[in-house]
């Protein structure tokens, strides 16, 4: 239980400290967030704007109402940026954490730079173009419309546009940790040999310097707690330039490991400038000492245990505010997932907040993180364009998602494509050339792919990991498929490193029904029942298969993708286990909680909302965590039953009374009693 105490601390500190300034010496992190004025690119009248506050997106309506045809063009934010004449000789620049997708900067109406990416953060200096002691014109300019040199081409969710993400303004002395490193942290800790005995950790501190040329001292510190593990200096002759590398090496004996869920325990790298003696500027850095590797038969270890990633996917959207997420909503989401019982989590299909990664780094989850090079899947277009432009871009997004999220030791894997085909321009050779940039970018980590073609194609074999998206017995085949196509593929390519990295089906929590029928994928009928039997028959197949790295479920919680025509209404994938709004567990989550939380004793009867009967028997489901349940109706014992050894219990053909029924599932262990009730209404 020690990640969960860890984490509530953490969480705390996260709520107190969020919406303060984060000073560090001279350095002054200032949130620019409120304030600001927006319109549409084509409402070029005055008073066409209106007040917003970021983080905002102009697609939380239409998108979300299910309009294929949703907003895709630009917009205009506006703001008012107060500079204090304080600031005079400092260095200011802008932070944004993520505008979707091309955004240009202005200040003062001076062009200042331009972004293309709609998920990376980017920073740019306007020191020399702003007025002190006075208020400055912001002006970004946004577009979210198709760019055919931009990632991603197409994709299965929503391109929301705006200013989605926070934004900072960054006061910094004229020498200073750089941020302009690819809006990195400007401080890169490789981790070139870690064991249970010794851990090798190179530090590349990136510094620039606008001013005259000076001596600064690099200092760099390692803290345990409260406690000082190790203490370095460096001295550097630092002229005017950006981006200088200084480096320096630390050994930590018998380390701490990063345990994963178990003990996700993590030292702070303390990175201080100095000039002088007097300290300058300072970042702080999570390190997380942990080695890890896969085997093609017996999976993924972490410190040199086996340990099956029990994964799921993630997008960043949500009901009624689209992408626009603020740390609350973050917090929310990695809790659903922690109580679940996951060990690991996909971002699928980008880079997502820097906040994320810091919340599954101190919960202890693997992560899997991506770029959006999203192939078309089962629609029309084209992921991939081989033009310089495109090619370019997506080794920039690349580029961008490693060196900001470099020092997260949750990250243990480098995702580069998602459902590529490979007629007309074949991407095969382009995605050898992102493998070679990220072993080069970060030579610590692996890189992986996730996958639906056949077997054998050629594009399969360039990463270091393959993943395959399957989902027998929902778009085709039966569940029970997966363990045969499993089995043969490890059979024909023994060398791969096979994992799943999407599963799923759709359900709606409005859709009961009593008996199975399967429905229709691609209809307006999605019973829930359906969603929980498919998972149910899918995760045998990959629990009992250790060469099955791991596992990804598509999908946490449902999600926007207006294309779509099925479920209960337009626009939603609600393939989630959990609804949009995060309101309810659909069945098939507490299938994967008895399965995967063993640290929260519970009992939860399947098939609620499915709760007016039109026959006097009725089938009874039950998913808990312990090893025996008692079935009550009406306070009647059905007797009690042993788990199936997939933390299910059922009791067939269960008698009902006219009227209202009272049914409770209860269990105890030990000193704890635990007790779930739901009500049936029989009518005939």
């Amino acid at each position: 239980m020690r990640h969960i105490t860890t984490f509530a601390y953490i969480i705390l500190l996260m709520m107190v400290f969020e919406e303060i300034p984060m000073s560090f010496a001279s350095r002054e992190t200032v949130v620019i967030n409120d304030n600001w004025t927006f319109r549409f690119g084509y409402q070029v009248q005055s008073k066409s704007s209106r007040r917003v506050d970021l983080p905002h997106t102009w697609n939380a309506q239409d998108a979300l109402s299910g309009r294929e045809d949703y907003y895709r063009g630009a917009g205009v934010y506006e703001k008012n940026l107060e500079i204090s004449p304080e600031w005079k000789g400092k260095r200011l620049f802008l932070h944004f954490g993520g505008v979707n997708t091309v955004a240009h900067v202005f200040v003062n109406d001076s062009y200042i730079g331009e972004h293309h990416g709609g998920y990376a953060a980017f920073v740019f200096e306007i020191t020399d173009k702003v007025v002190y002691g006075g208020n400055n014109k912001l002006t970004v300019r946004v577009s979210n419309a198709l760019n055919l040199d931009v990632m991603p081409l197409v994709g299965d969710f929503n391109f929301y546009g705006g200013i989605y993400r926070d934004m900072h303004l960054i006061v910094l002395d004229e020498a200073c940790i750089s941020p302009t490193d690819y809006a990195s942290p400007g401080v890169y800790l490789t981790q070139k040999s870690v064991t249970e005995e010794r851990a090798e950790v190179g530090v590349k501190v990136m510094l620039s310097n606008s001013g005259s040329s000076k001596r600064v001292d690099v200092k760099l510190k390692i803290w345990d707690g409260d406690k000082l593990l190790s203490e370095r200096s460096l001295p550097v002759d630092l002229g005017d330039a950006d981006n200088v590398p200084a480096t320096l090496d630390i050994v930590i004996e018998k380390p701490h490991l990063w345990n994963g869920r178990k003990d996700p325990f993590m030292y702070k790298a303390e990175v201080c400038l100095l000039s002088d003696g007097t300290e300058i500027d300072k970042v702080c850095q999570p390190l997380g000492l942990r080695f890890y590797g896969t085997d093609p038969a017996k999976g993924f270890f972490l410190n040199g245990e086996h340990l099956k990633l029990y994964g799921v996917c993630r997008h960043q959207d949500r009901a009624e505010t689209g992408n626009a997420l603020h740390r609350r909503h973050h917090r929310e989401d990695v809790a659903i997932i922690a109580e679940m019982g996951a060990n690991a989590v996909r971002l699928s299909h980008y880079q997502q907040d820097k906040y994320v990664f810091d919340l599954f780094d101190s919960q202890g989850f693997i992560v899997w993180a991506e770029i959006p090079f999203i192939g078309p899947g089962g629609y029309l277009d084209r992921g991939f364009v081989n033009s310089p432009g495109f090619r370019a871009n997506g080794k920039a997004q690349l580029t961008e998602l490693i060196r900001q999220n470099y020092n997260h030791p949750s990250i243990c894997f480098w995702g580069l494509f998602n459902e590529l085909k490979t007629f007309g321009d074949n991407p095969a050779e382009y995605v050898s050339e992102l493998n070679s940039l990220a072993h080069a970018e970060d030579p610590s980590r692996v890189t992986a792919s996730a996958t639906f073609l056949e077997d054998a194609n050629d594009l399969n074999k360039v990463t270091d990991l393959i993943a395959w998206n399957k989902y027998y017995g929902w778009y085709d085949g039966s569940a029970q498929d997966l363990a045969i196509w499993a089995d043969n593929v490890h059979a024909a390519f023994p060398q791969f490193k096979l994992g799943l990295s999407e599963y799923g089906a759709g359900a709606s929590i409005y859709h009961q029904q009593e008996e199975f029928k399967s429905g229709d994928a691609a209809g307006w009928w999605h019973p829930e029942n359906r969603q929980t039997y498919y998972h149910i028959e899918n995760w045998k197949a990959i629990t009992e298969r250790d060469f099955i790295w791991g596992s990804f479920l598509w999908n946490m919680f449902d999600f926007g993708a207006a294309h779509r025509r099925e479920g209960d209404r337009p626009g939603i994938n609600d393939k989630g286990l959990v609804t949009f709004d995060r309101k309810v567990r659909k069945d098939a989550f507490y299938f994967y909680k008895a399965n995967w939380n063993h640290d929260e004793p519970f009992v939860y009867i399947a098939g609620r909302r499915n709760d007016e009967k039109t026959s006097a028997t009725t089938d009874i489901i039950v998913f808990s965590n312990l090893p025996e349940v008692e079935l009550t109706v009406n306070g009647k014992s059905n007797g009690k039953m042993k788990s199936d050894g997939y933390a299910t219990f059922r009791w067939n053909g269960v008698a009902l009374s006219k009227g209202k029924n009272v049914v409770e599932a209860s269990s105890r262990i030990k000193k704890i009693s635990v007790t779930d009730r739901i009500t049936l209404n029989l009518n005939y």
